[in-house]
C-alpha cells in the first residue's frame, strides 16, 4: 500500500506509572505504524520531480505481550516482522502510535528499552568466529560490565544452559549453525534481559538442530529462566508448536491474534494424523460409517510396524478427543495422535476470507 502524502507521528502516549496493570505486560503497541520511501526510477523522477510515495512496512499493528509469554509472529517474508522488531528494539522510529517495552517508551526512553531486551538474528555474523565460545562470551560480558568473579560464574551458567559447557575452548569458527546460534542466544542472555527477541531463528539450520533448538528455547530459556520471548517465523509448524498465543501478520497489517489452540482450530483443517500399529483396525471403518470421522488416507511403512492414517474429523475440539478415546477403548494401538498442521499461504487466504466475510455481513 502507497501514501504520496505526508503526515507528522502520532506524539506517544505517556508510559504508565510503576504499579500499575500496564507493567504486568512486557510489550504493549498501539496502532504502530512504520513507512519507506519508495525508490524511483530516472524516468519517474523526471516525470514527477517532487512527488514522494510511501510503502508501510507496518500499519496500524496493535498487540500486547504478557510477561514470561512466548509470543509469535507469523508471516510471509516482506510481511513486516524485521520492521516491527526493529521499532521495538528503538533502532526504528515509528511514524504512527506507540510502543512500550518493559514500561518505557521505545521513542521517549530508547536506552532503557535497549537494557530491557536482547535481539537474536537469523544467520547472526557478530560472533568472533577466531575466538572460542568462553572468549567470546567474556568479551561481551566486558561489554556489559560484568567483571571477575561474577563474569566468571554467569559465563559458566550460560555455556552450561545453552548445552556448550563441553565446547567452551572450541573455536567458534568450527561451530555447526545451530551451536553458533545457542551461543548467540547466550551472549544475549548473559545481561539477564527480561525480553528477548529472535527473528527467524531456524533459518538454514537442519531440521534435527531446528528441533533442538526450539526443545531449548522453549524449556529452558522461557520456561526455566522465565524470559518472555517474542518469535518471528515463517514456519506455521514452529510457531503452534513453541507460542502460547501467535499474532498473523500480512503485509504490514495484524489480520489474527489469538491463543495458538484458537488460531489452529479456526483455521487449520480438521484433519488429524494417527501413529498406529492397527491401520486396517475395524473399529476404523465402524467410525467412518457412523459418520464420525473420514478416513482420507493410509501409509504403511516397509521397515516398521508402524502406519498413519489420516482422518478427517468435523466439529469442534472435544469431537477429535471422544473419537481417540473411542479407537482406544476399541483396541486400537495408537502411539501418537495430533492435528495436522496448516500451511502459511492456506491459513492466510483463509484468515483474509473469513474477514472479507465478516465485513459483507457486518
Amino acid at each position: 500500500m502507497t501514501a504520496t502524502a505526508s503526515s507528522p507521528r502520532t506524539v506517544p502516549q505517556k508510559v504508565a506509572s510503576p504499579g500499575s496493570s500496564e507493567l504486568d505486560h512486557a510489550v504493549v503497541c498501539e496502532g504502530l505504524s512504520k513507512r519507506f520511501r519508495v525508490q524511483k526510477t530516472w524516468a519517474q523522477m523526471l516525470r514527477h520531480p517532487t512527488q514522494r510515495d510511501y510503502l508501510w512496512s507496518v500499519r496500524n499493528v496493535s498487540f500486547s505481550v504478557r510477561r514470561g509469554e512466548f509470543f509469535g509472529f507469523l508471516g510471509p517474508n516482506g510481511a513486516g516482522k524485521t520492521t516491527l522488531f526493529r521499532m521495538l528494539g528503538s533502532t526504528f522510529i515509528p511514524d504512527e502510535g506507540s510502543a512500550r517495552v518493559n514500561g518505557y517508551d521505545v521513542v521517549q526512553d530508547p536506552h532503557r528499552v535497549r537494557r530491557s531486551l536482547a535481539v537474536v538474528m537469523a544467520n547472526d555474523r557478530s560472533l568472533q568466529w577466531r575466538l572460542s565460545a568462553r572468549e567470546n562470551l567474556r568479551l561481551y560480558a566486558t561489554l556489559y560490565g560484568l567483571r571477575g568473579a561474577a563474569a566468571s560464574h554467569r559465563i559458566d551458567e550460560m555455556l552450561e544452559l545453552v548445552g556448550l559447557a563441553d565446547t567452551h575452548e572450541k573455536m567458534v569458527a568450527n561451530f555447526s549453525s545451530g551451536m553458533r546460534q545457542r551461543l548467540a542466544i547466550a551472549r544475549a542472555l548473559l545481561d539477564r534481559p527480561p525480553i528477548l527477541l529472535l527473528d527467524e531463528p531456524t533459518r538454514s539450520l537442519d531440521p534435527l538442530s531446528a528441533r533442538d533448538l526450539r526443545q531449548f528455547l522453549r524449556r529452558d530459556v522461557c520456561d526455566r529462566e522465565g524470559c518472555t520471548i517474542l518469535l518471528a517465523t515463517h514456519e506455521t509448524e514452529e510457531a503452534f508448536r513453541l507460542c502460547d498465543r501467535v499474532a498473523v501478520l500480512d503485509r504490514g497489517e495484524l489480520v489474527a491474534t489469538g491463543p495458538t489452540a484458537e488460531i489452529t482450530h479456526r483455521y487449520g483443517d480438521a484433519v488429524y494424523r494417527i501413529w498406529t500399529r492397527t491401520p486396517h483396525h475395524p473399529a476404523l471403518d465402524a467410525l467412518t460409517a457412523a459418520g464420525d470421522m473420514t478416513v482420507v488416507s493410509r501409509a504403511e511403512s516397509p521397515t516398521s510396524d508402524w502406519a498413519t492414517v489420516d482422518v478427517e474429523i468435523a466439529g469442534e475440539l472435544d469431537r477429535s478427543e471422544a473419537v481417540l478415546r473411542r479407537l482406544v477403548e476399541a483396541g486400537v494401538s495408537i502411539s501418537r495422535y495430533e492435528r495436522s498442521p496448516i500451511s502459511l499461504a492456506d491459513l492466510l487466504e483463509r484468515v483474509v476470507a473469513s474477514r472479507r466475510a465478516g465485513r459483507a455481513t457486518a
